[in-house]
C-alpha cells in the first residue's frame, strides 16, 4: 500500500522513489509527536474559522492524542509505503475516523507543516540541552570553588608561564558555558516563531486564525511574512548549529586539557576509573577514551553551521527538495551533544586533582613574574627589574616564592564565582520555558 499527500493516478518509479524519499522516513520520527502536537492547534483553529464543525474538533483531537501518546511510548512506526510523518498520522486518523481525517490538511502544506514540526523539535531540544548545560556549569563553579586555593602552572605556547589554579582552570570553562548560553538563548528566541499558515510559501486563501495557532502552541510570535517563513527553513537549523557548535567548542577544548593533564608526564588530574580503558598489550594503561571521543564528537558538531550552510546557501526564494538533506545532519545532533553534556558533567564531578603539583622545582620559573613585579613595586624600573630576575633564571641562581597574593577581579585570590553565576541565571531566566510548557500541556491534556 502507498500513501501520500500529493500522489495522483501514475505509477512511481521504484527507484526514484527510494532515492527522493532517501532518510526522510526515518529522520521524521525525531518528528512524529511535533507533527501530532502541531496538527492539534491547526485543527483546533480550522473549527474556530468554519472548516470544521464542533461535532468533529472533539474526534480528531481524541484520537490526535492517542496518536500521541504512542509517540511518547516510543511505539510510533511510519509504515511501508508510506512517504512520511504527515501521510502517517492523517493514514491513521482516516482509518479510525474516514474522511473526516483528511480535513485536517486544509489551510496546510507539507511545507509549513514541517517548518512548525523542526521549530517544535528543536525548542524542546534546545530547553533539554540548556538544562544539562546548567549541570555542568554547576559542577565546573562547584569543583572551582572547592579547589581555588590549589595551585598549577598556566601555559602559553605549552610552555610553563604563571601561576594558575584549579579554581581558574574550573571557572574558566564554567564562564565560557555562560557565555555559550547566549548563543542558545539567540537560538531558542529565532527558534520560538509560528511558520504555520504559511503554507507553501504563499499563504493561504482560507481565512486562517495565524496568532491562535501562535497562541496554542506557545510561540512568543509567529513568522507574519509567509515567503520569509519558506526562508527560514535551513536558516534557523544553522543559527541554531551555531549555538551547538559554541557549547562543542567548549567540550573540546576541555576533554583536550583533561587528557593532556591526566597524562602521566602532568599527572594533573585523575579520571575516574570507569571513563578509561585499557590496552590489550600494556597491562599499565588507563586511556581517557570517554574524553577522546567527546572531542572527537564535539569537534564533529562545530562542523555542523557549515554543514547547513553549504546545503542551503545557494538557494533562491521558495522550497527545494535539497532542505530534506538538512534534516539528516541537524535532528541526530542534539542527542550526540547530550550524551557529550553528560558525560563530561560526571567525569568533571569524580575528578581529582593532584594537590602537590608545585613541589616539583621544575615550575618554579612560573613564579618569575611574580618576582618581577615584586622588585618593580619596591621601586625598580619594571624593564630593569624583568632583566634581573631573568638574568637569575639564566644563571640558576632564582629563588621562587610560592606565597603568592592575586586580588584584582578574576584572579587567583578573586575568582568572582558568585558574578559568573549571576550572568547563568540572568540569561537562564529569558528564555521563557514555562509559558511554552503550559501551552503544550493544555493542548495536550484539555478535553
Amino acid at each position: 500500500m502507498s500513501s501520500k499527500l500529493w500522489e495522483k493516478n501514475f505509477e512511481i518509479n521504484k527507484e526514484i522513489e527510494r532515492f527522493t524519499v532517501g532518510r526522510d522516513r526515518e529522520m521524521d520520527l525525531y518528528l512524529a509527536k511535533y507533527d501530532v502536537l502541531g496538527s492539534m492547534a491547526h485543527i483546533t483553529m480550522l473549527e474556530s474559522i468554519g472548516l470544521l464543525s464542533s461535532d468533529e474538533l472533539p474526534q480528531l483531537l481524541a484520537e490526535l492524542r492517542s496518536i500521541y501518546d504512542t509517540c511518547e511510548r516510543g511505539e510510533f512506526v511510519i509504515e511501508d509505503g508510506v512517504e512520511d510523518v504527515h501521510s502517517q498520522v492523517e493514514l491513521l486518523l482516516t482509518r479510525k475516523l474516514g474522511d473526516m481525517g483528511k480535513k485536517i490538511h486544509s489551510g496546510r502544506s507539507r511545507n509549513d507543516q514541517v517548518l512548525l514540526d523542526l521549530k517544535l523539535f528543536t525548542r524542546a531540544q534546545l530547553r533539554e540541552i540548556v538544562g544539562l548545560v546548567k549541570e555542568l556549569f554547576n559542577e565546573l563553579i562547584l569543583k572551582s570553588e572547592q579547589l581555588k586555593d590549589v595551585l598549577m602552572p598556566g601555559y602559553t605556547h605549552l610552555q610553563i608561564a604563571m601561576p594558575s589554579s584549579f579554581g581558574l582552570w574550573f571557572g574558566a570553562y564554567a564562564e565560557s558555558l555562560a557565555d555559550d548560553m547566549l548563543f542558545l538563548q539567540a537560538a531558542y528566541k529565532l527558534c520560538n516563531r509560528n511558520p504555520l499558515g504559511s503554507a507553501a510559501g504563499y499563504g493561504s486563501s482560507f481565512p486562517l486564525d495565524r496568532q491562535m495557532t501562535t497562541d496554542l502552541l506557545g510561540f512568543d510570535t509567529m513568522n507574519f511574512n509567509v515567503v520569509y517563513a519558506q526562508m527560514g527553513r535551513g536558516k534557523m537549523e544553522r543559527n541554531v548549529g551555531f549555538a551547538l557548535a559554541s557549547v562543542a567548542g567548549t567540550l573540546a577544548k576541555l576533554a583536550f586539557d583533561a587528557c593532556l593533564f591526566n597524562s602521566q608526564n602532568f599527572s594533573f588530574v585523575r579520571l575516574p576509573k570507569e571513563c578509561t580503558t585499557g590496552s590489550s598489550i600494556m597491562p599499565h594503561k588507563k586511556n581517557p577514551d570517554v574524553f577522546e571521543l567527546i572531542r572527537a564528537k564535539s569537534n564533529k558538531l562545530q562542523s555542523l553551521p557549515q554543514q547547513v550552510t553549504l546545503i542551503m546557501n545557494n538557494l533562491p526564494v521558495g522550497y527545494f527538495r535539497d532542505l530534506q538533506i538538512i534534516k539528516e545532519v541537524f535532528l541526530p545532533a542534539f542527542d550526540e551533544l547530550k550524551d557529550c553534556l553528560q558525560m563530561t558533567a560526571y567525569i568533571i564531578n569524580k575528578m581529582e586533582v593532584n594537590e602537590h603539583i608545585l613541589d616539583n622545582p621544575m615550575y618554579d620559573p612560573m613564579f618569575s613574574v611574580e618576582e618581577v613585579n615584586r622588585l618593580a613595586a619596591e621601586g625598580m624600573p619594571f624593564r630593569d627589574a624583568y632583566k634581573t630576575v631573568g638574568l637569575q633564571i639564566e644563571e640558576g641562581t632564582f629563588q621562587a616564592n610560592h606565597d603568592i597574593h592575586h586580588t584584582h577581579e578574576g584572579s587567583i585570590g578573586n575568582l568572582c564565582n558568585d558574578r559568573i553565576v549571576q550572568l547563568m541565571d540572568r540569561t537562564l531566566s529569558s528564555f521563557g520555558f514555562e509559558r511554552v510548557q503550559q501551552a503544550e500541556s493544555r493542548l495536550i491534556c484539555s478535553e
